[in-house]
Order: C-alpha cells, then sequence, then structure tokens
C-alpha cells in the first residue's frame, strides 16, 4: 500500500502553499470550500495536504521531516538560496549527502542524496 499524501497543519496555508511551489515545483490545488489545499507532486511523488491550523497548536512542534530526494544536494541547495531558502550544513553520510531546512511553520525539512548512492535499489 503506497503513502500517497501528507497532512501539514500550517498557520499560514498560502504561504506554506507557496514555498513548496517555489522551492519545491509542487503545484497547489484548492477546490471551492474546502479546508484543505493539495500540493501535487509533479513528479509522482507523495502529494502534501495542507490544513489550517488550531489557534493553539504551536508551529514545528510535529516530529515528522518531510525528505526530498535530489541527486545533487549541494547544487540544490545552491539553487534555493538564490531563491531565499537557506539550508544548514550539507553532511556526509554513508554514501550520500543531506541537509536541513525549515519552512514556513518551522517543520522540518531535508534534501537527500540517499536514494542515488551506488546500491540503494530497494533502500
Amino acid at each position: 500500500m503506497p503513502l500517497n499524501r501528507l497532512l501539514i497543519y500550517a498557520k499560514n496555508v498560502e504561504e506554506t502553499a507557496r514555498f513548496y511551489e517555489k522551492h519545491f515545483s509542487f503545484k497547489a490545488i484548492g477546490l471551492p470550500g474546502d479546508r484543505i489545499v493539495e500540493l501535487v507532486s509533479q513528479d509522482g511523488g507523495a502529494n502534501i495536504m495542507l490544513h489550517q491550523a488550531a489557534k493553539g497548536q504551536r508551529s514545528g512542534q510535529s516530529t515528522v521531516k518531510l525528505v526530498f530526494e535530489v541527486e545533487d544536494v549541494e547544487a540544490f541547495c545552491s539553487r534555493c538560496a538564490e531563491n531565499g531558502l537557506e539550508f544548514g550544513a550539507i553532511h556526509k553520510a554513508d554514501g550520500y549527502m543531506f541537509a536541513n531546512a525549515k519552512d514556513p511553520c518551522q517543520n522540518s525539512i531535508s534534501v537527500s542524496s540517499r536514494a542515488f548512492r551506488k546500491g540503494a535499489e530497494g533502500a
């Protein structure tokens, strides 16, 4: 059974939608009267659903991190920096690289080349 959608509670749904559209090429789709904005992955990956956070909900209190697979972490982070998204240090681990950042809601996000490492089939 595939995982097709992730739900993020956002204080500012519109700002969060623009963030994922700008930096990760999602397309925002909203239906009239629907409380959820769905961000559709343009490469066949999982979609992200944005739901208005409750007033008492603290930003970034979740223990989930969204990991986006990119072949060249350094190049991706450089492009994002040009567009206003700063990732932290690029880390090297067991044949791949990754870097971390936060979305506008302070949810943890990461870019990783883990899926592209040699011998990664099925990893």
